[in-house]
């Protein structure tokens, strides 16, 4: 998708007519539904009018353009990009990427800068690390950029506003291989870009060049693909083992089998938590790809799938989606696709802020199985926590059942790799919370898995940290029973979290901004070493496991002794959309059933209710 694409002549003479901004705006408005805010269409005025003048300066003409291209099976949309031969008849493109700034501050991140944007200051990627992440996607994505015949690709930043001689941090020492290799131009630049452009485009026929970067397929090189792979399998964690590799081995199998059929194949894998699931998925998705399988793997969670992409490079988002991203994808794009933690499927992939004209009522499930040849599904029916989230096992079976196009697989994962490798551990919670009957009404002592009830929330902390500073993964978690507040002005967190005289805060918000040094971003506090320092919440920790789990139990779900029963409280909870659901109790069961069940040696618990907490130690042998 593009809002304008043409001959560079014909977009000099909308610009000149002042006509650039008006044709984009109707572009936006049929594509989205909605016309762009006031201030982006002043920006394209300003912007895309000192572009083309710096195009009249390099006697550009015979050049193809692309204003605001759409990255493949992503949100993010190009500047512009501009068309055409090098002097030895190359085929070339250039992404500029254009910005209005006048100023920017250091920021601790390796690759961003601060600057006023959205309102107030936020830390954003540097202009040359957003331009390389940019050419480095469309090289991984795009076919017109792959192989013996390849667009040359390249790209720079006009900061057109900006006085980039002098001492300026866009130039700071940190960034001099980035600028080196996508440079940047600012508003003394004009000679220096278009000197720039010529050398690269300068030759002209960039027309002809416009409609095979339009047309071509979207594909993973196999340069990512086995990128990703080689990542994947070199991580000790990922190793197979037992029925896992058996579960593995059949889907395998019938991916092979698949591909070669007409019909949709759909595998559900059932599984508790520590049963393996993403360890399963991920070796998939790893040999996949070494395959040469388009193969993608699709989260309902920022976090884990931001932690995933952390992990794996940055470069791997392409093959690291979201349940959403599907809405407007072809049939059969994806030869597999991987969903993890596939019970936080939607009923459909609308959300607040989509347009209009762009909503469907087509169930999110049909939008996953119509991209996808071979559907793969890992689910835990036990750890749905907000309302919405409705991909049980029973909801997929039924909603495919009339489907003739489709052949179901069912397989369950029972052996429990987390907990200790206790799976009486697993059922105790459950019996414990009163999710289900099973075997283990009282939890023994185990040398394997150490479960302890704390006398204060600080008692919790310190056995986190030492476990953290003995170089194991410990996190602290709670129910989400406190106020969750913006960042402070410096970027330091509010402590929200407060019991007694301890307090602490919660993770960052998703929509933080900038944040203090060594505070990592929300996505990103099951992972960085900075997390320990903050409380995480569901959803933040839901997908994880660590060495050792500390957990503060709220008043918002309590075990009545009078009534025998457990107890919802949505008047102690924070979480606006989950408290107003009639299926609250069910929900809170679910949410401190995935607290409890994060860690894998170990879990230390503080109860805000005494009563709750007696119960809890009654049913301890």
């Amino acid at each position: 998708m593009k809002l304008y694409s043409g001959a560079w002549s014909t977009f000099v003479l909308d610009t000149t007519r002042n006509q650039i901004a008006e044709t984009l705006r109707t572009a936006h408005r049929q594509y989205f539904g909605h016309y762009p805010s006031l201030s982006e269409s002043n920006s394209w005025q300003s912007s895309l009018m000192m572009l083309a003048n710096v195009g009249s300066y390099a006697a550009l003409d015979d050049h193809g353009v692309l204003i605001e291209y759409q990255l493949p099976l992503a949100s993010k949309r190009l500047d512009a990009m501009i068309t055409g031969h090098s002097q030895d008849n190359v085929q070339q493109a250039v992404v500029v990427e254009l910005k209005q700034w006048s100023t920017c501050k250091h920021a601790d991140g390796a690759n961003q800068v601060v600057t006023f944007v959205g309102g107030r200051e936020r830390e954003v990627n540097h202009p040359s690390a957003q331009v390389k992440g940019y050419v480095e996607y469309l090289r991984d994505v795009h076919t017109a950029f792959q192989g013996d015949k390849a667009i040359s690709l390249s790209g720079c930043g006009f900061l057109h506003n900006y006085m980039l001689q002098g001492d300026t941090i866009l130039t700071d020492n940190k960034f001099s291989q980035l600028v080196t290799e996508y440079p940047l131009f600012g508003n003394k630049d004009f000679e220096e870009l278009g000197d720039y452009l010529n050398r690269i485009v300068g030759a002209g026929g960039g027309i002809e060049i416009l409609p095979k970067i339009e047309k071509s397929a979207y594909r993973p090189s196999k340069k990512l693909m086995m990128h990703v792979a080689d990542t994947i399998a070199g991580n000790k964690n990922y190793v197979l083992l037992d029925e896992q590799r058996v579960i593995y081995d059949k889907v395998q199998a019938l991916v092979t089998k698949a591909l070669a059929k007409t019909r949709k194949q759909v595998v559900i894998v059932k599984g508790g938590p520590g049963t393996g699931k993403s360890v399963i998925a991920l070796n998939l998705m790893a040999d996949l790809s070494r395959q040469g399988r388009v193969a993608h793997y699709a989260t309902g969670s920022k976090s884990f799938t931001e932690t995933l992409r952390e992990v794996v490079g940055s470069r791997a988002g392409v093959q690291f989606k979201y349940f959403n991203t599907y809405m407007q994808a072809s049939a059969n794009a994806v030869d597999v696709l991987i969903c993890d933690e596939a019970h936080r499927i939607r009923e459909t992939s609308n959300q607040q802020y989509t347009p209009r004209d762009k909503r469907s009522n087509k169930p999110q499930l049909d939008e996953l199985l119509h991209v996808s040849r071979v559907l793969v599904l890992f689910i835990d029916d036990l750890q749905s926590v907000r309302p919405g989230e409705i991909g049980s096992i029973g909801y997929v079976k039924n909603h495919l059942a009339n489907r003739p196009d489709v052949d179901i697989h069912e397989y369950e994962l029972t052996t429990q790799f987390r907990c200790g490798g206790s799976e009486a551990y697993v059922d105790w919670v459950n019996d414990t919370l009163g999710i289900m009957e099973t075997a283990v009404p009282l939890l023994e002592k185990s040398d394997s898995f150490e479960f302890k009830i704390c006398s204060s929330p600080q008692e919790v902390e310190d056995h986190i940290r030492s476990h953290a500073e003995q170089g194991r993964t410990a996190r602290m978690m709670a129910g989400f029973c406190w106020p969750w507040s913006q960042p402070n002005s410096d970027g330091t967190l509010v402590n929200d979290v407060v019991v007694g005289d301890w307090q602490r805060p919660w993770n960052a918000k998703p929509d933080a901004g900038k944040l203090a040094a060594g505070i990592p971003k929300s996505s990103l506090w099951a992972y960085h070493q900075g997390g320990i320092d903050q409380v995480g919440c569901i959803y933040t920790a839901q997908g994880f496991e660590f060495d050792y789990a500390g957990v503060i139990f709220g008043l918002d779900f309590t075990y009545s002794p009078d009534e025998g029963k457990w107890i919802a409280n949505p008047e102690h909870s924070k979480d606006t959309m989950v408290k107003r659901s009639k299926d609250y109790l069910a929900f809170a069961q679910n949410l401190y059933r995935v607290l409890l069940t994060r860690g894998m040696k170990g879990c230390y618990v503080y109860f805000m209710d005494k009563e709750t907490e007696r119960f809890l130690r009654s049913r301890l042998r």
